[in-house]
Parts: structure tokens; sequence; C-alpha cells
């Protein structure tokens, strides 16, 4: 059993350092939390370690202390993640109501002036409800960024131009820099109280665009996940779980 724990940590290490590599090669080494994979890859490697020169020293009673720590951590961690992730990935699947009077399209990184691939995927899925929606009015959410050509929300009002929906249809909201802030001020669009509003992003940030929305007074909100990079998934359910955590701990202060 000392071997298979071993051989596991070991691999489990070299796991996230070969899962870094290829995350940042393919979005960037801006990746946000990136680092994370890092951080697990050296815990993985130091408990690989330890654990050898434990079975090597058998009277270093303090350092199977340290070993036992590191593995009732880790446990709690994984506990954790199960618990929360469990919410994200339902909410990946949520089908969106119809007829809705709102969407607020949560912006997301613009290159230059044209959308990031997590931009497109958001509003190719809101160019496919609003087609199916035709009274469904689009609230384009997103600032301008210090690396960005033109704000998010103007960006995403050109694509959809470029899609065929009317622009009479889109509202601009261009000053907010988070998701608490898109839903804050979208608001000024609506009233969330009475307003039946879709709050459309992808689908791993569904989870918690809801959970914020609801906190900011959205009484008749739902979810409407646009897809994304499979291979990007592991990542961002675990850089959510830690955006979940913190709102919850926030919470509590």
């Amino acid at each position: 059993m000392k071997h298979v724990l071993q051989t596991g940590c070991l691999v489990l290490g070299i796991l996230c350092f070969i899962y870094y590599i290829g995350i940042t090669a393919y979005a960037g080494i801006r990746t946000s939390l990136s680092w994370l994979w890092v951080l697990g890859g050296l815990f993985f490697l130091l408990l690989w370690r330890l654990q050898i020169r434990a079975a090597a020293q058998p009277e270093a009673a303090m350092l199977r202390y340290v070993i036992r720590g590191m593995f009732a951590l880790l446990i709690a961690g994984i506990v954790v993640l199960v618990l929360v992730g469990s919410r994200i990935v339902a909410s990946m699947h949520v089908q969106p109501e119809a007829g809705l009077d709102y969407v607020i399209v949560l912006g997301a990184q613009v290159r230059g002036e044209r959308p990031s691939r997590a931009l497109r995927r958001r509003l190719d899925r809101a160019a496919e409800y609003a087609r199916e929606n035709p009274d469904t009015m689009l609230i384009l959410s997103g600032g301008q960024g210090p690396d960005e050509g033109i704000s998010e929300a103007e960006c995403m009002r050109r694509y959809l131009t470029e899609q065929g929906i009317e622009e009479e249809r889109m509202l601009l909201e261009d000053k907010s820099t988070s998701t608490r802030e898109n839903l804050s001020f979208s608001a000024k669009f609506l009233n969330p109280s009475e307003d039946r509003v879709g709050v459309l992003t992808n689908s791993f940030h569904v989870y918690r665009a809801m959970m914020l929305a609801e906190k900011q007074g959205y009484a008749h909100v739902s979810g409407i996940p646009a897809s994304a990079d499979l291979g990007m998934q592991p990542h961002n359910v675990l850089r959510e779980t830690c955006g979940v955590l913190a709102e919850w701990v926030q919470s509590l202060l």
C-alpha cells in the first residue's frame, strides 16, 4: 500500500506539471490561477519525497506526522472540491427559460478588437437564444481592460451585429470589470425584482454567476450556459471552486 501511495503521488505531481504546461500553451501564461497546478505538482512531489524518506527512517515520528497531516489536507481538499464542484458541473447543463425579458451576456477577454475563444462561445450562444426568442433584449456587459482595444460590450455588439442580431435589441454596459459589477451595473437597464432575466456565460461559470445574481436581488433569474473548451474544464472547475469558496467566506465576514 505504501508503494502504491508513493507512486500515486509521483504520477499526480508529474501530471499536474504537464497539465499546467498544456493549459498555458493553449490559453496563455496569464491564464487565471494556472499557478494552482504548479502548487499542486510541488505538493504531490514533496509528499512523494517525504514518504521515501520516512520509509528509510522508520524512527522519525515527526516525519510521519507531517505526512499524515498532508494526506489529511489532501482528503479535505478533495471533499471540498467534490461538494462544490458537483454544483458547478450540475449548473453546466441547466436548460434556460424561454421568452426571458432580458439576457445579460457577461463579458470576457477581448484580443485587440476581436473576441477571445471564451467570449466567442458566449456570443454564439447569445445569437442562438436571440433568434429563438425575438422579444428578448440583450444586455452586453463588459468594460475595457488595459490590454483590450475596445470595450468588451462594444466587441460583443459588433460580433452580434455581424451575426444578424438587430442593434436595437442590444443594450451596452461598458464599465464593469468583474462578474459582480456585470450584474450590478446591468441592473440599471431592468427591474431585478420583477423582470425575468437570464445570465449567459460559459458553462463552468454559471453556478457562481447565478449565486451572485441572487445575492444582488435578481428574483427571477436563470442561467444560460455556453460551451467551453473541454481540455480546460478541469482548470475551470478548480478555479470556479476557489471563486465560490471566496464568495462564501466573504458572506460570513
